[in-house]
């Protein structure tokens, strides 16, 4: 007979090993095996039954599965054009920020025409019933289920036949496959790769709930995002009410892919209008602030960017980016210096994207600058100008991707001068737009202040 022996479990990867080690041998992370709890047979595992799946030609795989709406278009956007059937999804974020209330209106909408079960393991059926009619919700074939275990939940959705099943939250689901505590390693694996198969078998969509950890990563090992179809994040400034979720990863649509949301007393409104959030500015222009048209995801989206520059008392100068790359920040000031003759080496440079959205794409490089020789000069800017490009070493001005639908963005919302890339240069501007296409951050600075 097979010698049972230990096993240690990596808490960020899943991997195991047969000896604690202080690094992982498969993702290389530091201090995270742990001993599973019990032992295993290794060697004395049954064999697993052989599979009935048949190999299918690719000339004869039917078209894409059916999907249908969660009742909201932001929602079905950052889904990739609705929920389809049988597809698994992953829905992290803070405590409190609105995931169990954006889940339960989704579910109502869907349980107008179909049948939905929202399994939950962290709250009774009273009080998931009542946030309901604080968000007066009236879904008649919404199924409310209190339980942690996994195997009546998969009952019970079999049972009801339903299309959607919600559960709240992975980390209270508990498999009599495997031993240990709900939100563990072996538990999180299991139940996941439970709901999988499930769904791929049964054709019912799935929404699991994530916790995350303090540093914002959904917890548990990696695998559990590399397990589902698509994984979801909400983000939200403290103390703001509005809601960003974002698709990090999606079988079935963009990447990136980002859904605006309100929190109000009737819980969270879909926001359809997204650039108004980000373009709240005074009357009267000030000094150090730019628009810039990015592309998040599938759209267009217009947010200010602000720049302070005050001289410094420090020997070593502060340089401040929030929502840019702090490094990208620097490179700006050098290529400003070396080629526009603004020299930033003795002030402190502070720099901010207004509305707590993050910017990583080379885009902002020219609003930024221009933001950063305005507040130098104390010389506002037009309410009505906007910029986009990005900034070479040599200090030229190269194009992005996207420039046309970027300028019919800025034309729909009313701003009438642009200054651009010299490479996303229209072959005819917009009515009642005036484009300033540039090739050198020299001339980007005459066309805003000259």
């Amino acid at each position: 007979m097979a010698r049972n022996q230990p096993v240690f479990v990596c808490s960020a990867c899943g991997g195991e090993s047969l000896k604690w080690q202080g690094q992982c041998p498969h993702c290389s992370e530091w201090n995270t095996l742990a001993r599973l709890a019990g032992v295993r047979a290794l060697k004395s595992a049954p064999a697993a039954p052989a599979s009935n799946a048949m190999p299918v030609a690719l000339a004869e795989q039917g078209a894409e599965g059916e999907r249908f709406s969660l009742g909201s278009s932001e929602l079905d956007r950052v889904f990739g054009g609705g929920l389809g059937s049988g597809s698994v999804s992953l829905l992290g974020g803070e405590p409190g920020i609105g995931k169990s209330t954006l889940l339960l209106q989704a579910a109502a909408a869907v349980a107008a025409v179909r049948e939905v079960l929202y399994a939950s393991g962290e709250e009774s059926t009273q009080q998931t019933a009542q946030r309901a009619r604080r968000l007066e919700l009236d879904a008649p074939r919404l199924t409310l289920l209190s339980d942690n275990n996994l195997e009546a939940v998969l009952e019970h959705t079999l049972a009801r036949r339903a299309a959607l099943l919600v559960v709240d939250s992975i980390q209270t689901m508990q498999s009599g496959a495997v031993e240990g505590s709900p939100g563990s390693v072996a538990q999180l694996r299991e139940c996941t790769a439970a709901l999988v198969r499930f769904a791929k078998q049964s054709g019912t969509a799935v929404i699991i709930v994530g916790h995350v950890t303090k540093d914002g990563a959904i917890a548990g090992p990696k695998l559990l995002e590399h397990l589902v179809d698509t994984v979801l994040y909400f983000e939200s400034d403290a103390g703001s009410r509005y809601r960003l979720l974002r698709a990090t990863k999606n079988r079935f649509g963009a990447v990136n892919e980002l859904a605006f949301f309100a929190m109000t007393a009737q819980g969270l409104r879909e926001v359809r209008n997204p650039s108004a959030i980000f373009l709240s500015r005074g009357a009267t222009p000030a000094p150090g602030s730019v628009v810039l048209v990015t592309r998040e995801g599938g759209r267009p989206l217009l947010v200010e960017v602000q720049a302070l520059v005050d001289r410094s008392k420090l020997a070593a100068p502060r340089r401040v980016a929030e929502g840019l790359d702090a490094n990208r920040l620097s490179l700006l000031l050098a290529v400003l210096s070396r080629h526009a003759d603004v020299p930033l080496a003795d002030y402190d440079v502070f720099a901010n994207v207004v509305g707590g959205l993050r910017i990583g794409e080379t885009a902002a490089d020219l609003p930024l600058a221009l933001a950063l020789v305005s507040s130098q000069r104390n010389a506002p800017l037009p309410h009505t100008l906007a910029a986009f490009g990005e900034l070479g070493l040599t200090g030229e001005v190269r194009p992005v991707a996207y420039g046309e639908e970027r300028l019919r963005e800025l034309a729909r919302q009313g701003f009438t001068r642009v200054i651009l890339p010299q490479g996303n240069a229209p072959r005819e501007a917009p009515p009642g737009v005036r484009v300033h296409a540039v090739s050198t951050v020299r001339e980007a600075l005459a066309a805003a202040f000259g």
